[in-house]
């Protein structure tokens, strides 16, 4: 795992205190694309989590607390994407 899909999981982790949760580094894919600062620099990121913190929320006020968790790693641009696939226990 990469720095910053080390940082991201940590963040998570701490805010959201998730049952489970994958962090996928999908830079590669997006090689030459907007974003992608080339090399090995992680930009592209897919994350799911299951998290009793999303109960009874919608889509997008899910999402806002993961960006909310995340902070500056978004408002930086050292996540140039991120695909977030948020559900809670049971779902």
């Amino acid at each position: 795992m990469g720095k910053v899909a080390a940082e991201i999981e940590s963040r998570l982790v701490a805010a959201l205190s998730p049952q489970a949760l994958d962090v996928i580094d999908d830079s590669h894919h997006h090689a030459g694309h907007a974003g992608h600062r080339g090399d090995d620099a992680e930009s592209h990121f897919t994350v799911a989590l299951t998290a009793a913190a999303f109960a009874g929320l919608g889509r997008v006020a899910r999402q806002r607390l993961v960006y909310a968790a995340l902070g500056d790693l978004v408002a930086a641009d050292r996540v140039h994407a991120l695909r977030i696939m948020a559900r809670a226990p049971g779902e």
